[in-house]
């Protein structure tokens, strides 16, 4: 059961310039567990770098349990094709973005929460994406939901407001042909995690 892969899109208007904001739904057939430490993995596994070619480089910054409750916060710097389409890249005269993921797991109540930002191409782009992975209400033992929401926000400069609308539509359609590529990434990760621990419970 798939819910939701289209995006739902909705813009506002903020500081000038219009904010397009889309969200989405997937559900994976597997347990939270399993969904969880395929997200981990999915950027160390060098067979999904052709898949994911819009990653050039992960790196962790920060890693940290919290005793008392049992999280995990963890920090790690991301760095990606630039946004966008072509000329968009032409305008700003780089390739490379730079984003910071947070990302924060709760073992005992089964949830996993990451939100990612660009820090680099600010005065061009802001983009802010959240994803979190919960138990499906349907099937909390088997199914995990992953609800997605993103927002790409194109600053008001002279070079770029006449198409700022159409960059952000370009770059929202990039962003969601990625999400789908990441999901296909996951799923393949799931099915190698499942295949693994039924050969080490045979």
């Amino acid at each position: 059961m798939k819910r939701n892969c289209n995006p739902e899109e909705t813009a506002e208007l903020t500081e000038n310039r219009m904010v397009r904001a889309y969200s989405q739904e997937h559900t994976y057939k597997h347990p939270w567990e399993r969904v969880t430490a395929a997200s981990w993995r999915k950027f160390a596994d060098p067979e999904n770098k052709r898949a994911l070619s819009h990653i050039l480089e992960v790196d962790t910054l920060s890693h940290k349990l919290e005793p008392s409750s049992g999280k995990l916060y963890t920090t790690r710097a991301i760095t990606i094709h630039a946004p966008g389409p072509w000329f968009l890249r032409k305008i700003v005269g780089q390739d490379m973005c730079h984003c910071v993921e947070s990302t924060m797991v709760d073992a005992q109540s089964r949830s996993m929460r990451l939100a990612t930002r660009n820090i680099s191409l600010q005065k061009f782009i802001e983009v802010e994406e959240k994803i979190r992975y919960d138990p499906h209400p349907d099937n909390p033992n088997g199914w995990t939901i992953c609800r997605q929401e993103t927002s790409i926000r194109i600053k008001p400069l002279s070079a770029l407001a006449s198409m700022a609308e159409k960059i952000e539509q370009k770059c929202a359609e990039k962003f969601q042909h990625n999400s789908a590529k990441g999901r296909e990434v996951m799923e393949r990760i799931c099915k190698y995690l499942e295949a693994e621990s039924r050969g080490m419970s045979v």
